[in-house]
């Protein structure tokens, strides 16, 4: 459907999703758009460059932009992080401030707070993982989160189990501005598909690993090409990692983690592209690449573009 071919109000709109490392908005985002399109894991940052959802309805479009989780930078990848999330408050009609009712108010969402004090943006309170806790104590961190600050609306879900998601969706959709559809209604995402797929094989990375390695690892996709008249795609990726025994432990003893990474990752890939992959990965030692411009800006993480 496409706007221009009905009388009836359309409305549409962007809508950033920030929040402090792991409290669900890429879970939340995966929700609505029905498919993975962002990452997830247990482990913190695991969102680094902004990702942009697209959720169509016959009145409404929606697209949705998952942040990093907002930290202390402790390096310039985490610097870049930073300010992917806190430049997006500037140019959305809606945000939604995310926080884990597990885990309650904390400094990060103090900061966040004040970020969100100097916009004129509506702002949503969306309290997630309510399954988790009891009812009386999701009042009682309602309140005071309502001290802090004149939310819009303020909204508890489930991501993860898909309570009050629709919901929250009519909510968004109440308070959007008419506008044209952005993107083609079959489309769920603006980013190609290099970045899903390098994205699909860190998250196996993260998966699988502990500690230190899984926020020194960067994909990079090599090459992705069709084997002749087979409906057969090869994809060629580099891990990356910042010292010599990092490399080791993701190749594992006889290459056996590496060939998991692979397995899983592999498909994934193939229920995103439809067809059958041929998955080649190779490990790569780049000493310190998070806090060297150079190889960030390899790594597709560029400033100018946020």
């Amino acid at each position: 459907m496409n706007r221009q071919d009905t009388n009836s109000t359309y409305k549409s709109g962007f809508i950033s999703i920030i929040g402090r490392p792991n409290v669900g908005k890429s879970t939340f985002l995966n929700r609505v758009i029905g498919q993975k399109i962002a990452i997830m894991s247990d482990k913190p940052q695991t969102t680094r460059n902004k990702v942009q959802g697209v959720y169509t309805k016959e009145d409404a479009q929606m697209i949705f932009i998952d942040t990093p989780g907002i930290h202390k930078p402790k390096h310039k990848l985490g610097d870049f992080m930073m300010k992917v999330a806190v430049n997006t408050l500037k140019e959305v009609d809606l945000v939604l401030f995310m926080v884990n009712a597990e885990e309650g108010y904390g400094r990060g969402d103090e900061f966040i707070i004040e970020k969100l004090k100097g916009i004129p943006t509506p702002v949503f309170l969306v309290v997630n993982k309510i399954d988790q806790i009891h009812p009386d104590q999701l009042l009682k961190l309602i309140d005071q989160y309502k001290s802090l600050y004149p939310f819009a609306e303020i909204i508890p879900i489930s991501a993860l189990e898909g309570n009050n998601v629709e919901r929250l969706l009519a909510q968004i959709e109440e308070k959007l501005p008419e506008g044209p559809q952005y993107y083609p209604a079959d489309q769920v995402t603006d980013h190609p598909e290099r970045f899903i797929i390098s994205e699909l094989i860190r998250e196996k990375v993260l998966h699988l690993t502990r500690e230190e390695v899984p926020h020194s690892i960067a994909v990079v996709i090599d090459k992705i090409e069709r084997r002749g008249d087979k409906e057969i795609i090869n994809v060629m990726a580099t891990i990356v990692v910042e010292r010599d025994s990092q490399k080791g432990i993701v190749i594992g003893k006889r290459g056996a983690l590496l060939k998991e990474i692979g397995q899983r990752a592999r498909q994934d890939i193939e229920h995103l592209l439809g067809s059958q992959v041929f998955l080649e990965l190779w490990v790569k030692v780049q000493k310190d690449w998070r806090n060297k411009a150079s190889n960030l800006r390899d790594f597709g993480f560029r400033e100018d573009e946020y």
